[in-house]
């Protein structure tokens, strides 16, 4: 960190407009600032041009411009556990048990902010991250036919009274879902809590794909995870709608030998 940088209490949004001009080109949609520690041409390629090479083009074309924040260490104001972006603080020391935020976003005229800490952080974590920021702007926005085909997946799911999810938050979101339906003694699945769930659903998921594509990992399995033909079914759905760039693949079958 240059010593220069005078980071006390300054917020992420303060941060961001102060090295706005800074920041270096990925491609036409991404763009960086670091200001952890130097970056090597090995780190250049695992933390940001690696994840952005991977990305299908479909997501790519529907994201807005995106300038990335890698810093030391992000501190949320108060200790508060609802996220808000006026409560991150950008820091070089470690904050208080309590006050730790991994990662944020916000808004910067028309472009989104994205803010990670990369201090006491491993590589994978920063990936699921990433890739999870960018679901959520893809599942904030999403088209009337994205969500219409990924509803069907859904609708077919319940009907077929599958269990288990893919994520903590989509998990809660469908147990909500089954309450209400049990207590309607009926279908809900065109109501607001479907809504709901099916947009926290396709985040997760979405995820869990990008993840996939970038990166060799495994899937946690549990009581809570998702069937895996289940979760086949919703990636090969994903996988019509955003295909992966040339050379990538979604399933271990598509590689070459």
């Amino acid at each position: 960190m240059p010593a220069q940088l005078d980071l006390t209490r300054l917020s992420v949004r303060q941060f961001a407009e102060r090295f706005r001009s800074e920041m270096i080109p990925l491609s036409n949609t991404f763009s960086y600032f670091c200001a952890s520690v130097p970056m090597t041409d090995d780190d250049l390629k695992e933390y940001l041009q690696e994840p952005v090479a991977a990305l299908p083009p479909a997501i790519t074309a529907a994201l807005p411009k995106i300038s990335i924040l890698l810093v030391p260490y992000l501190e949320r104001a108060n200790g508060s556990r609802s996220k808000t972006p006026a409560s991150d603080f950008v820091s070089i020391e470690k904050p208080p048990e309590g006050k730790i935020s991994t990662s944020t976003q916000l808004r910067l005229g028309d472009e989104t902010v994205l803010a990670f800490a990369l201090k006491d952080q491993e590589v994978a974590e920063y990936h699921y991250r990433f890739y999870h920021l960018l679901a959520t702007l893809m599942g904030d926005h999403w088209s009337d036919e994205t969500e219409s085909v990924y509803g069907r997946v859904l609708r077919e799911e319940l009907n077929a009274d599958t269990h288990g999810e893919v994520d903590e938050p989509s998990w809660r979101l469908k147990q909500t879902l089954r309450r209400v339906q049990n207590s309607r003694g009926g279908a809900v699945k065109n109501s607001k809590t479907f809504r709901e769930y099916a947009r926290q659903s396709f985040i997760d998921t979405l995820t869990l794909y990008l993840h996939g594509i970038c990166c060799d990992i495994d899937v946690d399995t549990g009581p809570r995870q998702l069937p895996s033909r289940y979760l086949r079914k919703r990636l090969m759905a994903l996988e019509h709608m955003f295909p992966p760039p040339p050379g990538y693949a979604v399933f271990p079958e598509q590689l070459e030998p």
